[in-house]
Order: C-alpha cells, then sequence, then structure tokens
C-alpha cells in the first residue's frame, strides 16, 4: 500500500511499491554500483568495491580501493530488493533477525546529523536528524520501515522504534537501503549503510563502514545515475552476475 503523503518525511524516507518493469529499469539504467560481498552466510564481516560505467552497455569499472565492512551480528539473509531472489540457497530475512539483508538494493537517500545547509556536497535527498525522527521497526504500524518526525504524527501506532538522532557517531551519515520498500510486515526494516563502532562489532542488520569511507560514497553518489547495493555471500554472486550483467571484477 502506497503510504499517505503526511507532512513529515516525504523525501525518498517514504516507502512506495516499485512495480517489477519499473524495478529492472532502474538496475538498467544504473552507473552507480557498490557491491558487497561476505565468505559466506554466517559471515560478519565483508569487503565493498565501487563501481561505475558511462552507459547501461559499457563495461563496469572498478572506482577506489576495497573497504572493509562489517555486517550483521548473525551474517546476511535473502532480502526483498528489486529482482527476486529465487532459486538460491540461502536463509530469507526476516525483522529482528540481526541479518543484513542480500539481494540487490536501490540507494536513493540519505541522512545525518549536519543541517542541510551543512550536507551541500551529498546528491542524494538528505534528511537532517533531530530528537523527534524515528525508525520504525514495529511490523504492526502503517509508519513499518519508514523515518518519522513523531511530532507531526497525529496518532502513534507503533511500541518499537529506533532514534535515529544517537548519542554515538553511528548516524552521523547514512544511506537508506531501500530494501522491503513495500513495508511487508515482517520482512525487515529500516537498513542502512552507516559509520562502524569497529572491525569487530557486528550490526543489527545493516552495514557499516569507516567514517572516511562512508563519506566518499556520499559525495560520488548522484540519484541520477541510479546508484545501487548489491550484496550477498561471495559463492552466491556469480549467477547474478550472469544474469544481470553486474560488475565481473571481484
Amino acid at each position: 500500500m502506497r503510504p499517505r503523503l503526511i507532512p513529515l518525511l516525504c523525501l525518498a524516507f517514504c516507502m512506495t511499491i516499485t512495480s517489477g518493469a519499473a524495478a529492472t529499469d532502474s538496475l538498467h539504467r544504473s552507473r552507480q554500483c557498490i557491491v558487497v560481498v561476505t565468505e559466506n552466510w554466517s559471515a560478519t564481516t565483508g569487503v565493498l568495491r565501487a563501481f561505475e560505467r558511462d552507459g547501461s552497455r559499457d563495461k563496469w569499472k572498478p572506482r577506489g580501493a576495497d573497504v572493509p565492512v562489517v555486517v550483521g551480528k548473525k551474517g546476511l539473509a535473502w532480502g526483498r530488493g528489486l529482482v527476486p531472489m529465487q532459486g538460491g540457497s540461502g536463509p530469507t530475512k526476516i525483522e529482528g533477525d540481526n541479518k543484513a539483508p542480500a539481494g540487490i538494493f536501490r540507494l536513493a537517500s540519505a541522512f545525518g546529523y549536519a543541517p542541510r545547509r551543512a550536507a551541500r556536497w551529498v546528491k542524494l535527498p538528505y534528511l537532517a536528524l533531530s530528537k523527534q525522527i524515528e525508525g520504525i521497526d514495529d511490523p504492526r504500524s502503517r509508519y513499518y520501515n519508514q523515518l518519522v518526525d513523531r511530532s507531526k504524527i497525529a496518532r502513534v501506532d507503533w511500541r518499537t522504534s529506533e532514534q535515529m538522532l544517537r548519542n554515538d557517531d553511528l548516524y552521523k551519515w547514512g544511506i537508506f537501503v531501500e530494501h522491503n520498500r513495500d513495508a511487508r510486515p515482517g520482512a525487515g526494516s529500516c537498513i542502512f549503510l552507516h559509520i562502524w563502532k569497529g572491525p569487530a562489532a557486528a550490526t543489527a542488520g545493516c552495514t557499516a563502514m569507516p567514517e572516511k569511507e562512508l563519506v566518499k560514497l556520499l559525495r560520488w553518489l548522484d540519484p541520477a545515475a541510479y546508484p545501487i547495493l548489491i550484496q550477498m555471500p561471495r559463492s552466491s554472486y556469480p549467477t547474478f552476475q550472469s544474469k544481470f550483467h553486474l560488475p565481473k571484477e571481484l
């Protein structure tokens, strides 16, 4: 169901349904690609590589050096992204499983602690976080899998949520991963690329990295280039690489 446009966060943070044709078109048109691979489904660390191309028929070219990342405390599980992840082995992501989603996802918006005027260098639609903004992880809420401003909600219907303006720097900069865009209850919510605590500190389901590397990505990512995240165990990658013409240099 398409969320009503209410006066809260009507950037890309309001999740909408994407048709199969539109999803495939976004994948075909993408000119910026972030690939994260782990050694297996239970691994909590991985490697991130960025790729770019000039046009949809051009070869993907690597951009920059490899970046170490951490993923969920329980590894990865197939999520709900641009294309169905069918026919492969591996678990399926559910709410609260401490697994990061595997699959192919759009990267359409960003957020951070800085006011918008101080983050003009971020090309993606940007949300300046405040104490009122929460990530809704209650599957029973109409705002499930959204970032909302509590002060602008007439009737709060969630029992659990995450305060986005934290006392640490984990969300100082972040990118919203469009997993479970149509907000299927219980399929997982509020997945981000964000700053890590360190190379041994896995997450509750996000993908995290050093701040300087995340800032590099934010400076580079351009909504006009339809940026995507491809994330999965290394053994699963070749099947999807050949099917969807993903980067080969892994």
